[in-house]
């Protein structure tokens, strides 16, 4: 018997003391607010304050904390959010969520210690929490703000667009209420495990894993269980992989059966033991896929080609002859894993004959549709609702664990829990792909560009999964924001034994910006022009066509980079004044710009929205686009509320089921806000104009909602619709609209030619590194970082989605790097902690796009895209050193400094006759 205190509440404990605090915590007593992103002590998720001192629960055995005060965030202001928790709603300091708990914990425990802490303290005690999605920085305000002011008052009708609205999720998520993948567990659940493959190729038997399961008490499900079509896709003409793999295996951790059954039994089976008969194959890298004569993975994909995107405009060979300038360069990236800080997982259970599946995901309605096919279901009977999702970035479009449990479920009747380990998640989800890349860019005698070649191959992976997205996407950005005349651009998906490659916040535009801008940089230089003049001069403008021949309207890229001339400037001259001093020490700036279409490439891309008041006045928002801490909830009210000309308090949010909510399509490619806010605009705009014939009266009249009742008013009059003399429709309500829209996009012709996207974003970063030259050692000081949104809906969501994919693009460029078959935890895999984090100084742009929802353009994915080059550019500037490889770990990082001082001193030797040639030497 152990005496535990928790939360104040005296309890008794019987039981192996060895369990971990966390596990008896959830399961036992049900408080899923201490939620477990590693069970290593890596995330700090889980931490909890026992006897005061923050302490990862993950770590601690249930006999530690006998007779001690064990507090969780449930516990620590059981009536509503306190101060802290009130500080970190105002600064918008919690996104997806699933860090919160413990952040607020971690900081809680310093504020008692110490209640006014400087910023250096906040990031020592919050060193042992990840956060994947804010980047830290107004998690360190909130915690300095702790007695800072009330929350801003509530913007009046018709003003809330602009606003900076609190979260209308972030109570939830900051009291421990919130309801993850893992929160919520049936009773009589049967738990579910995959057997998965140790080989990136080979065949396999497993006649003898029935035998094996009955000795262990319990079930086993294999591909010969499955009652419908076993290959499931994003998209449907690419689909081509197994949920339960037949008889061969295409990569490691690929699925090969389930076990199912007690909680307790399941979880203590060692399954790499489980009796499966391997017979390994030779394993292709990217070099061996791409060899002539290579056995491909797919008998219907020869070469391992599964797609190639081409744009192709003027003559870009012709170009390149005539150039006065030019420059060209190789350069490759790694796998990138999302890292999000929930692992995968979810549950299913039946409700008559309608299969419910309640998981993490960002496309909800893709997740009926291929479950109801793997499962042979009619459509309507599989009904998806989501959790919360703790962290998307891409990773949570695929599906993980939906199928799974829906086949479990589906054939015993029972409900069933699954839930990934941290190894199983970077083991079984999808990568940002690996690139090698090559390209030529030239410029005429005034620095005009001329012409530019790309080429690229990005390696998929196994099987298709958003593949077929980035081959297009990337040759259609690959010019940058700029006027290129001459362009030719292809880039392929090609087939591995490598992990599924899939979206990753920015569908391979981020690696391809990276040889792009690094190169814009060297031809500035060669021009002798000044590195921001010489994009200022390239930039895209107003009625100008793109390398597709789109002729553009509200373009912001130009005023984007004009918004940091004033601290280029100004850091151009401290660079100067710190390097003129002796040290190992060198500081550099560099820049990068972006440009990113919103939503699907070329194809329809459609979002429906609803809003209903019912008879008793409450006002409904069916709000599918799923929210992955972006702000998707928030948004779209905000929009909602001036389409109606009412209060954002005044909206109830219906949230994504689709059972309930109209399809809003995937959240991915910056497309939420655009088409989902456009979608929910019209619908607001549609119910205010059924309430203003109601009642005669012009689009200028003011509506009140109350209870059972709506009142029009307009100068002098004022009218009263009662709700409750109104027919109720087949949704429940007196009063519906219903929108639907879809951008107005062309088909991309066999040269790439035609209008992909509808609306564009652009943006541009100043980057200010440290290098070391004696260890290569690479501190990013100040990111400023400028993007155009067209309208900015929520500024406070709008910074934080800058910071935190600035946070991301750090990490690619400087450290993140996944190794296939090794990195299995987030010890090993570095992303940023609160401590790596630079400065960052925000500049919101607004040039309207006059097709985005009063005139927005989405902007997730473009934060990440500008970073990893103006990193790499201001280290080039600091020290000559020209990194051709991701991440820039110090080792490649001398590695580039020794080779550029052999450049320049090979230059000056007179080997050569100019520099150029010995440049293209080292290229």
């Amino acid at each position: 018997m152990i005496r535990l205190q928790i939360n104040g509440r005296a309890l008794d404990y019987e039981g192996d003391p060895r369990r971990r605090l966390s596990d008896v915590l959830r399961h036992d007593y049900r408080l899923t607010g201490t939620k477990v992103g590693c069970d290593a002590g890596d995330c700090g998720a889980c931490t909890v304050l026992v006897d005061g001192a923050a302490v990862c629960a993950c770590l601690t055995p249930i006999a530690q904390v006998s007779e001690r005060r064990v507090e969780t965030i449930e516990g620590l202001h059981p009536r509503g959010p306190g101060a802290l928790q009130r500080a970190f709603l105002r600064h918008g300091a919690t996104q997806c969520g699933i860090c919160s708990p413990g952040m607020v914990m971690a900081a809680e425990a310093l504020l008692r210690d110490t209640p006014q802490p400087d910023r250096s303290q906040v990031e020592t005690a919050l060193a042992g929490v990840l956060c994947r999605c804010t980047g830290y920085q107004k998690i360190i305000a909130a915690v300095l703000d702790v007695a800072g002011s009330a929350a801003a008052t509530a913007p009046k009708s018709g003003k809330a667009v602009g606003a900076r609205v609190e979260r209308l999720d972030g109570v939830a998520k900051l009291c421990g209420e919130e309801a993850f993948g893992a929160d919520f567990v049936p009773d009589n659940a049967l738990w579910v495990r995959a057997i998965r493959s140790p080989y990136a190729a080979a065949r396999f038997a497993c006649s003898e894993l029935s035998a094996w399961a009955a000795r262990h008490g319990v079930q086993v499900f294999t591909a010969e269980d499955v009652p419908g079509r076993n290959c499931i896709g994003v998209i449907p003409r690419f689909a081509d992989q197994p949920v339960l793999a037949e008889r061969h295996v295409r990569m490691v951790g690929e699925a090969v059966a389930l076990v199912a059954g007690p909680r307790e039994v399941v979880q203590a089976l060692d399954l790499t033991t489980a009796p499966i008969n391997w017979f390994p194959e030779q394993s292709l890298d990217l070099q061996d896929a791409k060899t002539n004569g290579a056995k491909p993975l797919h008998d219907t994909r020869p070469d391992n080609l599964l797609i190639a995107g081409v744009v192709s405009r003027g003559d870009a060979q012709a170009a390149f002859a005539q150039a006065a300038h030019e420059v060209h360069g190789v350069f490759e990236t790694t796998h990138v894993e999302h890292a999000y800080i929930e692992p995968e997982a979810g549950t299913a259970w039946m409700e008559g004959d309608v299969l419910n599946i309640r998981a993490a995901t960002q496309a909800p309605a893709m997740d009926r549709g291929d479950t109801a096919l793997f499962l042979g279901m009619p459509q309507e009977k599989v009904r998806i609702r989501p959790a919360a999702t703790g962290g998307g970035f891409g990773g949570k479009l695929d599906m993980s664990v939906q199928p799974f449990l829906g086949l479990v479920t589906r054939l015993t009747g029972r409900p069933s829990v699954m839930v990934f380990s941290r190894a199983e998640s970077m083991q079984a989800s999808t990568k940002r792909h690996p690139a090698q890349m090559t390209a030529r860019l030239a410029a005429d005698a005034q620095g005009k560009l001329t012409g530019m070649c790309f080429d690229g191959d990005f390696d998929t992976g196994a099987y298709a999964s958003w593949g077929p997205t980035v081959a297009v996407r990337v040759p259609v950005h690959a010019s940058g924001p700029y006027q290129i005349p001459n362009y030719q651009a292809e880039a392929r998906a090609i087939h591995t034994n490598g992990p599924v490659a899939g979206a990753f916040r920015g569908f391979g535009v981020p690696q391809a910006t990276v040889l792009q801008e690094t190169l814009m940089d060297q031809l500035a230089v060669k021009l002798g022009m000044d590195r921001l003049v010489f994009r200022q001069l390239n930039a895209l403008q107003d009625g100008q066509q793109t390398v597709c021949g789109q002729r553009l309207q509200g373009v912001g890229i130009g005023a984007c980079l004009d918004a940091l001339a004033a601290r280029w400037a100004q850091a151009n001259e401290e660079v100067a004044a710190f390097n003129g001093r002796a040290g190992r020490l060198r500081r550099g700036i560099g820049l990068a710009s972006c440009w990113y279409g919103c939503g699907n490439t070329a194809l329809p891309n459609p979002s429906t929205m609803r809003m209903g008041l019912t008879a008793e006045g409450v006002l409904c928002l069916h709000q599918g686009a799923m929210d992955i801490g972006q702000g998707a909830n928030t948004v779209m009210a905000q929009i909602a509320a001036d389409g109606l000309g009412v209060t954002v308090d005044q909206i109830t949010l219906i949230d994504a089921d689709t059972a309930i909510t109209p399809d809003a399509g995937k959240t991915s490619a910056s497309r939420q806000t655009v088409v989902s806010g456009q979608a929910i605009l019209r619908a607001a705009q549609a119910l205010r104009q059924q309430i203003l014939q109601l009642v005669n009266m012009g689009q200028g009249a003011n509506i009140e909602i109350g209870p059972n009742r709506v009142t029009v008013a307009q100068g002098a009059q004022r009218r009263d619709i009662a709700l409750q003399d109104l027919p109720v429709g087949a949704e429940g309500y007196v009063l519906m609209a219903e929108a639907r829209y879809d951008p107005p996009t062309e088909a991309l012709d066999a040269q790439g030619q035609g209008a992909p996207y509808a609306v564009y974003g652009y943006g541009a970063q100043l980057a200010e590194v440290e290098v070391d030259l004696d260890l290569g050692t690479v501190k990013t000081l100040r990111v400023s970082a400028a993007h155009d949104l067209g309208r900015v809906i929520n500024p406070t969501l709008a910074e934080g989605q800058i910071e935190g994919g600035i946070a991301q693009g750090l990490g690619m460029a400087l450290m993140e790097e996944y190794v296939p078959g090794q990195t299995c935890n987030l010890h090993d895999y570095l992303i940023p902690t609160v401590g790596d984090m630079p400065e960052v100084v925000s500049h919101l742009i607004e040039v309207p796009d006059p097709e985005g929802p009063l005139g927005a353009k989405g902007l997730g994915e473009h934060t990440l895209i500008p970073t990893a080059p103006a990193i790499l550019n201001a280290i080039t500037h600091a020290c000559g050193a020209q990194l051709t490889q991701l991440p820039a770990r110090p080792d490649r990082v001398l590695a580039a400094i020794k080779a550029a001082a052999l450049k320049a001193e090979t230059a000056r030797s007179g080997l050569f006759e100019n520099a150029g040639e010995s440049a293209e030497l080292f290229q």
